[in-house]
């Protein structure tokens, strides 16, 4: 792997077959003992466009290399080294058989010398293991799965082994320090505006003697920094070039100062940084105090206090930066500003402050060159002592704290390079960061302590207010207190801005102004102020025309998305672009905090956000535009749920729609446990969008959503939001006069009414379905409605009644063709049998369900029958034959993950044990359907739960 993809059976190399195969090969090789899912191999491999055999290409090649690596394995036989397992394929591969794993061991025996404090013998290690490597990670393989980025972390663990090295060599002496340089030489020609490795690259090189060579380098790299990047040189790139220079310079500049001399304005940092050093060590200089006022009102944020109190450099400690982010108005500033001044104390050199304007309305960003010349003012170095051009200045600064305990405030940064040059290089000082990008260089490059700023609690929130309104005013209104808070969405700026309307206005109930908010929810009116300090809109709009315009589109279009939180697919569907497109457009917004991403590949966005972005979309894009985004993005949901609910329903009737727009996204859903994530994961979401659809679309995805969703919803128990997902969809189909769509929502809403014992609703809705898809002529309809009234007969004991409609469902059911259908009614035709005690009936119609679930492959009809002839057999206290039924349908019900249904064949295996005589497997039966009812949030799990509380001995027969 370290090098081009190579593999040899003994002394033979072997022929690793097309392209494709050999790339499948490295890629399972840089996950060597660990699974690779299916998907993540079909991402590698295609990238955002697979074929449709996709799948089925990756199950040859993974055929072909079993039989390449293991030729003679026989036929059937299960692989030693390729071993299929958690949705993908994980290889096995002993340590001294591949290289990449002989190279990580080398770097842990490196790791463990250099704790033991023998930098030699961890360069040794480290030597031996750079030996290893031939050129780029998995070279060879096509260049678009080569950018993989499990190939380019191989490559990150090369450079960082690299370093390492070189770190440890200038340690150990020069003579480990020129076996090192080739490699290091060659790498840093890789790498040329890594600043940490040149950096090495510079000592090393004068550690050997090469001190002129080290001086051209930093000469490369700094033009390079400046012509490529328009940065300087950063504190360790510096620091090296300093220690390469020595202390000539330092010994003239003093020899000037203590003769009285001037330092020429134009002489280098180093000489001016020493004058100015001797004039501090002499106590000429200012002890600078530039805090500004921190906030007299200042509340909460207690959890995020303690946890940056713990980040304080101890005296003799690195230099400690903290970096504080989070979206427009979440206080970042007055936090750290109220922070630094109870700090103040401990920092007796001084404290710095400075806004850098990395987002002012008005564009004037302050340069780094303009904060170090303000610190310079600040510590009090004469003018004619501050050298020309910002290396010179930076390097006086730099000297200026080094040795010194300073505290410096960073307010507002734009970026990693906004901040860089004004770090310092020495232990002792507390940098503090603010900005609303999320600065990923300052984090990754100079070790920075990232602190992210959420809204304010329910308890904070109140204390805000009641600082600044009085807390007797507060006590007296609780409830607008509350919705206050929810209309402000628990942001400090929002919050100030409605308390300085309540505090203006003294006689103004907080009720009103609660009313007021809420009349304003979809604009920000009610958060305007005074621009640019206490106006919501102008606050956001500092960070929105930062921001590319394709991330400005993506920002504008969440704003129609109904749900708290949205998939990477789900905001592709919405612009109408690839994925890949997209994530990269996300991580634009993520890193200006205008959205956050809470979990990997799920996006959320503050309430107020999403308002000011409708406001922009609806006076920057057309109606067309936005109509067209609305349908992508419900076209994406219920695509998906249609994909999911025929993932774990297979066999069921279930409505047919219409080709989704060009530019959606559907979710691949590869078995049943991703399916039932899916519709997890995206549950609120389906709801809304229902919600939202039904009142302000159109209402046709509104109820083929919650038509398709009801399955779903009925199974994991979500009895109430099926009545409001079905409740708002009937309207909708209502409203489109479409008979279809009637008869679907009003039969779920028959039955989940008989869910909830709503005996005269789910009649009503029950006979109004049967005669619209009667209607229609819609045979398989009708016999579903039918077997619903069964169902619902048979738990209010009507099981003649019931079937009788069974009959009817049979009858409509083999007029449509469907046998699966046929046979799910023979299997429930048993269990009415059952529960009327005819248990040798049950068995003969439930053993005609499974042979003809069986030769259909209908695995969920199939389960079923086991369970009922396992429930039968119980009856007939046949116990072991039931508990054998009960093991079949748990199999498959965990083979198609129908957790429900596997919980509900665990509560008849519960008493089917308990009836035995078997109390310990009874209770533990029913303890693992608990667990999966209490999961789900099933609210039949009370019923598992007083189970487990009553005897679980069987009651004793009754007397004769």
């Amino acid at each position: 792997m370290l090098g081009p993809v190579r593999a040899w059976r003994g002394d033979t190399e072997l022929v690793l077959g097309p392209p494709k195969q050999r790339a499948l090969l490295a890629l399972l090789l840089t996950e060597v003992g660990h699974p690779v899912a299916v998907h993540e191999i079909v991402d590698a491999l295609w990238g955002q466009d697979p074929p449709d055999t996709a799948v089925n290409v990756v199950q040859r090649h993974i055929g072909a290399l079993r039989r390449l690596l293991e030729p003679d394995l026989p036929a059937g036989s299960e692989s030693r080294w390729l071993v299929r397992g958690s949705g993908g394929y994980r290889l096995e591969v002993e340590p001294d058989g591949l290289d990449l794993l002989r190279f990580r061991a080398l770097r842990q025996e490196a790791e463990h010398a250099a704790q033991s404090g023998d930098a030699a013998a961890a360069t040794e290690y480290l030597i031996e293991a750079l030996a290893m490597w031939r050129g780029p990670a998995a070279s060879g393989i096509a260049v678009e799965v080569r950018s993989y980025p499990a190939f380019s972390a191989l490559d990150g663990e090369h450079l960082t082994a690299v370093k390492e090295a070189a770190e440890l060599a200038l340690e150990a002496g020069p003579g480990l320090g020129a076996r090192v340089l080739v490699t290091l030489r060659q790498a840093a020609a890789q790498h040329p505006l890594d600043e940490a490795l040149q950096a090495r690259l510079i000592l090393t090189l004068a550690a050997t003697g090469h001190r002129a060579e080290a001086l051209d380098v930093h000469r490369s790299v700094r033009s390079r920094l400046a012509e490529e990047l328009g940065v300087q040189p950063g504190p360790e790139l510096q620091a090296a070039h300093q220690r390469v220079l020595g202390r000539a310079y330092a010994l003239r500049a003093a020899e000037q100062v203590a003769g009285g001399e001037s330092t020429d304005p134009d002489a280098s940092g180093g000489e001016a940084a020493d004058a100015a050093k001797a004039q501090l060590d002499a106590g000429v200089m200012v002890r600078p105090a530039q805090l500004p006022v921190g906030l007299r009102a200042f509340t909460g944020r207690r959890h995020e206090l303690a946890h940056v109190e713990r980040l304080l450099p101890a005296p003799e400690g690195a230099v400690s930066t903290v970096l504080i982010g989070g979206m427009a108005g979440v206080g970042k500033t007055t936090l750290a500003v109220h922070w630094a001044h109870m700090l103040a104390d401990r920092f007796p050199d001084g404290q710095l402050y400075v806004n850098l304007r990395g987002f002012h309305p008005t564009g004037s960003v302050m340069s780094p060159a303009e904060a170090i010349r303000s610190f310079l003012d600040a510590f009090g170095v004469p003018a004619q002592r501050i050298p020309a051009g910002l290396d010179a200045q930076a390097a006086l600064y730099r000297s200026l704290v080094a040795g010194r305990r300073v505290l410096i405030v960073l307010d507002n940064a734009r970026d990693t390079e906004h901040v860089r040059p004004l770090l310092p290089g020495a232990p002792g000082c507390l940098v503090v960061v603010t900005s609303r990008n999320q600065l990923y260089g300052l984090v990754a490059g100079e070790g920075a302590y990232p602190l992210t700023l959420g809204v304010l609690s329910d308890a904070d929130a109140s204390e805000f207010l009641s600082s600044r309104l009085g807390a007797e005013r507060i006590a007296a209104e609780p409830d607008a207190v509350a919705q206050i808070i929810a209309a402000c969405g628990h942001l400090p700026l929002a919050l100030a801005v409605v308390s300085a309307r309540a505090v203006v206005n003294p006689t103004f109930p907080l009720a009103s102004i609660a009313a007021e908010l809420h009349e304003n929810e979809d604009s920000l009116d009610a958060f305007s102020g005074e621009a640019p300090v206490a106006d919501a809109r102008s606050a956001f709009s500092w960070s929105y025309q930062l921001l590319t315009p394709a991330s400005a589109r993506v920002f504008r279009l969440l704003a129609l998305h109904p749900g708290p939180d949205c998939s990477l697919a789900a905001v592709a569907s919405l612009a109408g672009q690839r994925t890949g497109q997209t994530k990269a457009l996300l991580t634009e917004l993520v890193r200006a905090h205008l959205i956050t991403e809470p979990v990997p590949g799920r996006y959320g966005c503050h309430e107020l956000l999403r308002a000011y972005g409708a406001e922009l979309a609806r006076a920057q894009d057309t109606a067309h535009e936005l109509a067209m985004a609305r349908r992508r993005m419900l076209d994406h949901y219920l695509h998906g749920a249609h994909a999911a609910d025929s993932v774990l329903a297979p066999s069921r009737e279930r409505i047919d729609l219409r080709p989704h727009l060009p530019g959606v996204t559907v979710p691949r859903l590869a078995n049943q446990t991703a399916a039932a994530e899916w519709l997890e994961t995206n549950r609120s979401v389906l709801l809304a969008a229902i919600e939202q659809d039904a009142r302000h679309g159109t209402g046709e995805h509104g109820w083929q959503l919650a038509a398709t969703l009801e399955l779903y919803l009925d199974r994991n128990g979500r009895w109430q939001e099926q009545v409001a997902a079905q409740t708002a969809a009937v309207g909708a189909a209502q409203r489109l006069g479409d008979i279809r769509g009637q008869a679907h929502v009003h039969r779920a809403l028959g039955f989940v009414n008989g869910r909830l014992a709503l005996w005269g609703e789910a009649d009503a809705h029950l006979a109004r379905a049967l005669e619209l898809f009667s209607e229609i002529g819609d045979l398989a309809g009708q016999g579903r409605t039918r077997r619903y009234l069964a169902f619902l007969a048979n738990r209010r004991k009507q099981h003649e009644q019931a079937l009788e409609h069974y009959k009817h469902a049979s009858t409509l059911y083999r007029a449509a063709g469907l046998r699966s259908g046929e046979a799910s009614i023979a299997n429930e035709v048993g269990w009415t049998h059952i529960l009327m005690g005819k248990y040798e009936d049950a068995l003969e119609e439930c053993a005609q369900a499974l042979s003809d679930h069986q030769a259909s492959g209908d695995r969920n009809g199939e389960a079923a029958a086991w369970d009922s002839l396992g429930y039968a057999h119980h009856h007939l206290h046949n116990h072991e034959r039931a508990l054998d039924c009960y093991e079949h349908a748990l199999e498959l019900y965990r083979a198609i993950r129908d957790r429900y249904l596997e919980a509900d064949t665990l509560v008849h295996m519960g008493e089917t044990h308990r009836a035995a005589h078997h109390p310990t497997q009874a209770a533990h039966a029913w303890r693992e359907a608990l667990a999966i009812l209490e999961e789900m949030g099933h609210p039949e799990a009370a019923n598992v739960r007083d189970r487990l509380k009553g005897p679980l001995a069987p009651d004793p027969p009754p007397r004769q």
